[in-house]
């Protein structure tokens, strides 16, 4: 990572995010907020595919499939939420009519020789459609196994700092000392938005500004809420926001929904990942 140098960032606020409000058209059908596709659930990590893609089904996406990095899709249907459409990431990539217009990949997806074809498969064939990598697949992308030949469409990285570190060949403490200039190093080493979580999530625009996150609590620090904010992210972007609001205004409505409930006192003690989409969508139908 480069020196760091004194940089200029501004906050997310949610007056500077009216398209996460905006009322819905009544002609509105599901092919008007976009068809989102989950690319991950290894073996023993289906739910991390499955929290991803549930939130990005409450948080407005019209239709949204998960792709399992197994062999067979581990389950026919998901009980908890049966309108999500589940398949073998084979068969899910091979597909061509389903349509997707966001891929979010990474969640579980494991480090496994199957998960990095599938992930170059990705790169190589998803075209113009925005994609957003979290968890595995820049763990994948670290270590060299799958190149960022992913062409011009955008893309979004989600790292925590450990991960953050690795994509930037440093130590985790020298990411966490400056966290606005690795950010900004992410984004300009990768042509891509970063999303560097953590107390102050940082998101950086690959040619704009770097804007800090206020919202959220160490609720957050559990099991799968980054999984969720993937989900969110490829949300709001398969719905068509613009990336300048989708991308922050993912990481302030994650935040705003972990603060609504430890408000209502879920948390932040024993605060669960499952439990934030739900808390996003109130926010999203609220009144201003």
């Amino acid at each position: 990572m480069p020196a760091s140098q004194p940089m200029n960032t501004r906050p997310i606020l949610r007056e500077h995010l009216p398209a996460l409000f905006a009322p819905r058209a009544p002609e509105s059908h599901k092919g008007t907020y976009g068809t989102l596709a989950v690319l991950g659930g290894g073996p023993g990590m289906a739910g991390a595919a499955l929290l991803a893609a549930r939130a990005a089904l409450r948080t407005g996406a019209g239709k949204v499939l998960i792709g399992f990095a197994q062999d067979a899709a581990p389950m026919p249907c998901d009980p908890v939420q049966p309108e999500l459409m589940l398949r073998d990431a084979h068969g899910l990539l091979a597909d061509a009519s389903v349509g997707i217009t966001t891929w979010v990949a990474g969640c579980g997806l494991g480090t496994a020789a199957l998960a990095h074809r599938l992930l170059a498969r990705l790169f190589a064939q998803r075209g113009d459609v925005p994609m957003v990598l979290d968890a595995d697949a820049l763990n994948l992308l670290a270590h060299g196994q799958v190149q960022p030949e992913w062409g011009p469409a955008p893309v979004v990285l989600t790292p925590h700092p450990a991960e953050a570190a690795r994509l930037l060949d440093c130590p985790t403490a020298q990411v966490q000392a400056d966290r606005p200039a690795a950010a900004r190093a992410l984004a300009d080493r990768y042509g891509a938005w970063a999303v560097l979580k953590g107390a102050g999530t940082v998101v950086c625009a690959p040619d704009g500004p770097c804007l800090v996150n206020a919202t959220g609590n160490p609720g957050l620090a559990t099991a799968g809420t980054g999984d969720v904010l993937a989900g969110i992210v490829g949300s709001l972007i398969a719905q068509g926001i613009p990336l300048d609001q989708a991308v922050p205004g993912a990481v302030w409505l994650h935040g705003a929904a972990a603060d609504a409930l430890a408000a209502a006192g879920i948390g932040p003690i024993g605060m669960t990942a499952g439990e934030l989409a739900d808390a996003a969508r109130r926010i999203r139908n609220a009144a201003p």
